[in-house]
């Protein structure tokens, strides 16, 4: 016996007609993320060769203002590194970073609160409490004492090597609580549903029950905290490189090239800082729009949310 799983069946035309701003914000997010992960097949530099670009040509502005060159759309930074190519290749790892950081998330924390809704008692009691705990730290907090903690046992250099990972596990860890409370409010909704008073009825084990019946229909809430936190993950990532304790300089991340254009703002190189800001203000923007839409598209608000 299979679980009837929910569905919207105006949930598409709510979402296609009724938010336009949602189709607006595909549209932009779909754009930048094909660019970011098609970089190096169209960025006219490769950032991360040293040997690609000249000191000489520093600081030039976009090529719409005086001084610009047409080669370097939007400008150089402080090392002549075309900026265009690196906010394309820094916005593929900001988008690398906050998928893999949030699919961490989701597997911690919808493990844990499927477990904490449909087994109750202790179970429920222990992961509540740990949730509780980590849900009153700041989640930046944490990442900027685990990173400086890893800079200072293994020093600045293994931190530039393995700035990725250590990054995603640091987000990863962080945030798994929201995932747990979502899906531990939806459980304790499902379980008192027909379907699975039925299974029970025929057999089922506890874990064929939440692996093929609970787990599906606790899905679409999931989907919409997925989206919002990969927005929460880049920002996080973003954040901890604007420190100094995300990607280096020599492979930067939308944060490194604000945090790296910073000074140069105050000296007229405005561009340096500005538009990887405008990018990552735009990604952010269009996926906290597309969770509103999802919202919509899938469902019906739930108290989780």
């Amino acid at each position: 016996m299979s679980a009837p799983v929910a569905t919207n069946t105006h949930g598409a035309t709510a979402f296609t007609r009724g938010r336009p701003g949602a189709l607006l914000a595909l549209l932009v997010l779909s754009v930048i993320a094909v660019a970011a992960f098609l970089a190096p097949l169209i960025a006219p530099q490769d950032p991360f060769d040293l040997a690609s670009f000249d000191i000489l040509d520093a600081e030039l502005p976009p090529a719409w203002q005086e001084g610009g060159e047409a080669r370097f759309p939007l400008g150089t930074d402080a090392q002549g590194r075309d900026l265009l190519s690196a906010i394309l290749y820094g916005a593929r790892i900001s988008f690398m970073i906050g998928i893999l950081a949030v699919l961490i998330q989701a597997a911690i924390g919808v493990f844990l609160g499927l477990l904490a809704g449909y087994f109750g008692g202790r179970v429920d009691s222990i992961v509540t409490r740990v949730a509780d705990i980590q849900l009153a730290l700041s989640t930046l907090m944490m990442a900027i004492v685990a990173m400086a903690l890893v800079r200072a046992g293994l020093g600045g250099q293994a931190l530039s090597l393995f700035a990725v990972p250590l990054l995603v596990i640091v987000i990863g860890l962080a945030e798994w609580p929201i995932f747990a409370r979502t899906a531990r409010a939806t459980v304790l909704v499902e379980v008192t549903k027909d379907y699975v008073r039925a299974a029970r009825a025929i057999g089922d084990s506890d874990w064929t029950i939440l692996r093929r019946h609970i787990l599906p229909n606790s899905l679409s809430p999931l989907i919409i905290v997925a989206t919002t936190q990969v927005a929460g993950a880049i920002m996080a990532e973003a954040a901890l490189s604007f420190l100094g304790l995300g990607m280096p300089v020599t492979k930067p991340s939308l944060g490194t090239l604000i945090r790296s254009g910073y000074d140069l703002m105050f000296a007229g190189s405005w561009w340096v800082t500005v538009l990887p800001g405008l990018v990552l203000i735009a990604v952010l923007i269009s996926i906290n729009v597309m969770g509103d839409g999802l919202r919509d598209w899938l469902g019906p608000r739930r108290g989780a949310l």
